[in-house]
């Protein structure tokens, strides 16, 4: 037992009260337990080897492909000169590396935010976008329209990719062959991706649509999560179904939509089997030709690898500073704080 020192002390009333003297410091140092079998094992599967995976499969490439940058390499010569940062200099002041990575900007600004929107709209709707009146629910028959959506997520990327071309052929695909029906007589033969003002439009079109369900089973997923009492609460408030997901919904599944967002951006800034699938080429004026494109095609078609692993390591940074703006962004608006209490 501890030992406290006590002393007396008299109130207003003249009457005695016993209070520690001194308060004691508790402070009770933890022996350091032995290792044993267990714990380096435990150690050794669940932490060391996924890092030693981790480190093999993809530390290592990157640093491999950053060395290759340096260098004339051809994907054959057993010893590739080294040039330093000539590739570099190369690919930036190359016309068509530089309208590759435009065309990504713009895939990266547009394809997160119009997907994330969509797939916002429909998750509220199939979750709380039912009746005003009674209990919280989605629309009637929700779950059919979920597996709907999701469908096609479940589709291969280039089955897509070549599902549309067909579906944009300007002779006898389908998209035409229903506008002309439709009595839009001037989309007859129109080739949507062969116009450079529609390539692009097209194009992202496909993507938006191959991965707006998987996002939004993944926003589904979060609302579910939210306490029906918030929402019934806000109902009683008066407020609308805006006011409500802005208020309420959005800030509590933010952590869904910051990863959704990244992983979409991610897809942005490759997008190579969508590009090759749907316009192999680049599309015309390179109107859709993206960094990952240029890159296969440098390296596999010219023979010039190491300027094609220089493309690959640009590619890779912007993809790390696009994740950490997006962090820095969050954590600058608040996305840290926990808004669930």
């Amino acid at each position: 037992m501890t030992s406290v020192k006590t002393q007396q002390s008299r109130n207003d009333d003249g009457l005695a009260a016993v209070v520690p003297a001194t308060a004691p410091q508790q402070l009770v140092k933890r022996r350091r337990k032995p290792l044993t079998w267990d714990k380096v094992s435990f150690f050794a599967v669940f932490l060391g080897l996924p890092l030693a995976i981790y480190l093999l499969f993809v530390i290592w490439p990157f640093l491999q492909a950053f060395q290759y940058s340096l260098t004339d390499w051809s994907g054959f010569s057993p010893n590739p000169n080294f040039i330093g940062l000539e590739n570099y200099a190369r690919i930036f002041t190359d016309d068509i590396f530089m309208k590759a990575m435009a065309n990504n900007i713009l895939l990266v600004i547009v394809l997160p935010v119009v997907t994330i929107i969509l797939s916002l709209v429909l998750a509220t709707l199939v979750t709380v976008g039912g009746s005003s009146k009674g209990q919280i629910k989605g629309l009637r028959n929700s779950s059919f329209y979920r597996v709907v959506s999701f469908f096609p997520y479940t589709i291969p990327a280039i089955a897509i990719g070549i599902m549309w071309g067909q579906i944009y052929d300007p002779s006898g695909g389908l998209l035409n062959g229903i506008l002309t029906g439709l009595g839009f007589d001037q989309f007859k033969d129109f080739a949507w991706l062969g116009n450079k003002d529609t390539a692009m439009i097209a194009t992202m079109f496909v993507i938006v649509w191959g991965f707006v369900g998987f996002y939004m089973v993944l926003f589904v997923a979060g609302i579910k999560g939210i306490p029906a009492e918030l929402f019934e609460a806000a109902r009683i408030d008066g407020a609308g179904r805006f006011r409500t997901a802005v208020s309420i919904t959005i800030p509590l599944i933010r952590d869904n939509i910051q990863t959704a967002y990244i992983y979409m951006g991610i897809l942005a800034l490759d997008a190579f089997v969508y590009m090759a699938a749907l316009n192999s080429g680049g599309g015309p004026d390179n109107s859709t030709l993206v960094m990952a494109q240029q890159l296969f095609f440098t390296a596999f078609s010219k023979g010039q690898f190491g300027l094609a692993s220089a493309m690959g390591v640009v590619l890779a940074i912007t993809t790390l500073i696009f994740s950490g703006l997006v962090f820095l962004v969050n954590r600058l608006t608040g996305g840290d704080k926990d808004v669930s209490n």
